[in-house]
């Protein structure tokens, strides 16, 4: 007598994933990314994909692939026409989509085969009604598709401390579940934020949620003349980014995500809306008494050299 598998069982066992690709103007790799979703060892996905620019030559690869899958599996959008973190923020708080997880796609990436299959298996077993988030290091390769290096490696445990003042996961690298999906929504995909990925961390483990940082790359970076978000692995651009911290640009960023933050406040743990306030005061303070107070809040980056940078920020008020 052949046993037939429960539906609870099925759905263990092979959970749903909706994938959120965001594209604008990006047919000279879109096609290689496709194909690397088409062949994820996890099968269990639909694609939601927001055009956000009308490009012609990429909805027409984007319909080719959508043939080879039966209806609904790819599903197509006219994204809002307000830059790739209003698109981003917009598909993943579309609520018609439902999946176990969710995932967030660039168009220019090439996923390792067992992307989905990897991240899932490091959330899975936390309580669905905690916010549970994966991330993970990833292969920087040129336009042709060459490695050229790895992303900077985090050693230090994820923490609100820490996403105060970095973003430790690249969004493409992003798996959450549908505890973290709701914090989205509730924040809502009109909050100004500096970048989708770094607000998916700040609200995740603001909300005593789960980030796991994975060391094992789970896809291939490409950089290209288009890239709207940079690697940070060579000198020139990490001397860039000392650059931009002195002419205020961290400074800027932070006053978003604090504002962010502050809308969604009630939704903040005890001891992390405490660290948000100590955040906002030390930045207010003179030099003296914002070296003191570093002590006590303990924010922190993930690498010497970010450290350094931080301390400067603090030290010349770029905080």
């Amino acid at each position: 007598m052949r046993l037939v598998k429960s539906a609870s069982l099925i759905s263990r066992e092979k959970p749903s994933v909706a994938i959120f690709l965001c594209i604008f103007n990006g047919k000279l790799f879109l096609q290689e990314q496709l194909e690397s979703i088409k062949n994820q060892t996890h099968k269990n996905w639909r694609l939601y994909v927001s055009d956000d620019g009308d490009c012609k030559e990429c909805l027409a690869i984007i319909h080719k692939f959508k043939k080879q899958y039966e209806v609904g599996r790819v599903v197509i959008y006219s994204g809002p026409k307000s830059g790739f973190v209003k698109n981003f923020l917009t598909l993943a708080c579309n609520k018609s989509i439902n999946a176990d997880y969710f995932a967030f796609s660039d168009q220019d990436d090439i996923w390792v085969a067992d992307k989905l299959e990897r991240s899932i298996k490091f959330i899975r077993n936390i309580n669905k009604d905690k916010p549970a988030l994966y991330c993970s290091r990833t292969i920087i390769v040129d336009k042709k598709n060459n490695a050229i290096g790895l992303s900077p490696l985090f050693e230090k445990p994820p923490s609100f401390a820490n996403a105060l003042v970095q973003n430790i996961g690249g969004g493409n690298t992003m798996l959450f579940n549908q505890s973290a999906r709701k914090l989205l929504i509730e924040a809502g995909a009109d909050i100004p934020v500096i970048t989708h990925d770094w607000w998916m961390y700040l609200l995740v483990i603001g909300c005593d949620g789960f980030v796991k940082y994975d060391n094992h790359p789970s896809l291939r970076y490409r950089q290209h003349e288009s890239n709207l978000v940079g690697c940070n692995i060579t000198w020139q651009s990490r001397l860039l980014r000392i650059y931009l911290l002195m002419k205020g640009r961290f400074k800027e960023y932070n006053d978003k995500n604090i504002s962010a933050l502050i809308k969604i406040s009630h939704l903040l743990s005890e001891e992390n809306k405490k660290t948000l306030n100590e955040f906002m005061q030390l930045r207010k303070l003179k030099l003296n008494q914002r070296i003191h107070k570093i002590k006590n809040i303990k924010i922190y980056r993930q690498t010497l050299l970010g450290n350094l940078g931080l301390y400067t920020a603090i030290i010349f008020n770029k905080l």
